[in-house]
């Protein structure tokens, strides 16, 4: 998920097309605004924790875009391109390294396991929504 600042910096189609060159492939795309209860239950896991409202208050305060990518050991690709989540840690050339400022206002949202994936996706996308399509199993990576 791209959150609200990186369609502030006007980055979204950078950042998309950096998962892209990448070799993952996208099956399902969309913005959207999200709403509080929205939010709430996509960071269920950090209530509690004090940086847990600016989160949420940080993801409604503008949209959003979801996405889902496909390929094989995507996760671990997608996390390896999005960079570590504290934006110190973030190496120059990762996503959060090239573009975020705050940790607690980050710009992406990749999920860390499949469970989560398939939580995820479920709150953000209807089953029809997902446009599964064959490459042709080409490696043109």
């Amino acid at each position: 998920m791209l959150k609200p600042g990186v369609l502030h910096r006007r980055a979204v189609g950078e950042i998309v097309h950096r998962f892209e060159r990448k070799g993952l492939k996208i099956i399902a795309l969309k913005m959207i605004r999200m709403n509080k209860t929205m939010a709430e239950t996509h960071y269920a896991e950090h209530v509690g924790k004090k940086f847990y409202q600016e989160l949420v208050d940080y993801t409604c305060s503008g949209p959003v875009v979801a996405m889902i990518l496909e390929a094989e050991s995507a996760i671990s690709k997608v996390r390896r391109l999005i960079g570590p989540t504290n934006v110190n840690d973030s190496q120059p050339g990762t996503i959060r390294g090239d573009f975020a400022a705050s940790t607690t206002l980050n710009i992406v949202h990749a999920s860390d396991s499949t469970a989560a994936a398939e939580r995820e996706i479920a709150l953000f996308f209807k089953p029809e929504e997902l446009c599964l399509w064959d490459d042709g199993n080409h490696s043109w990576f």
